[in-house]
């Protein structure tokens, strides 16, 4: 695994960087984790006398550590990468402020153009959100 900053494979930035570390990743899977902290900016209007992780930021969650360890694993260049589809998403628990969620990303299909891949989101081993999401490849490659 390469040894690199998030921000040297994504291209997002805070405030809507979702990844802290990176655990592992291989051509078949990554494991990551993200802690929400107590101030981030959705949690003000979502809601603000019990704030929640919205799902969709959930998903971004999953697609930005899968992402991230396609270019760590040296299976994929980062590039500008965009949600095409989402499918089989499931909510089974809420994620709120100070939550470590811990992130495994399988890769189903991995080529130049496109990820597809599915994924979990645990907090403190309760399963908080499932998915299957596809994306694609935005910009031209080097």
């Amino acid at each position: 695994m390469k040894d690199l900053a998030i921000t040297d494979v994504l291209l997002h930035r805070p405030p809507f960087l979702f990844v802290d570390k990176i655990e592992e990743a291989d051509e078949k899977h990554t494991v990551g984790r993200y802690t929400y902290k107590e101030d981030e900016f959705f949690f003000k209007g979502h809601f603000p006398e019990h704030p929640v992780v919205p799902g969709v930021l959930l998903i971004e969650l999953m697609a930005q550590v899968g992402g991230a360890g396609c270019a760590y694993a040296d299976i994929m260049k980062p590039g500008l990468f965009v949600l095409a589809t989402v499918e089989k998403v499931k909510f089974k628990k809420q994620v709120r402020p100070l939550d470590t969620c811990i992130v495994n990303v399988e890769n189903v299909r991995v080529s130049t153009k496109l990820i597809r891949q599915k994924g979990t989101v645990t907090v403190d081993n309760e399963l908080a959100a499932t998915a299957t999401w596809l994306c694609v490849r935005v910009d031209s490659e080097e």
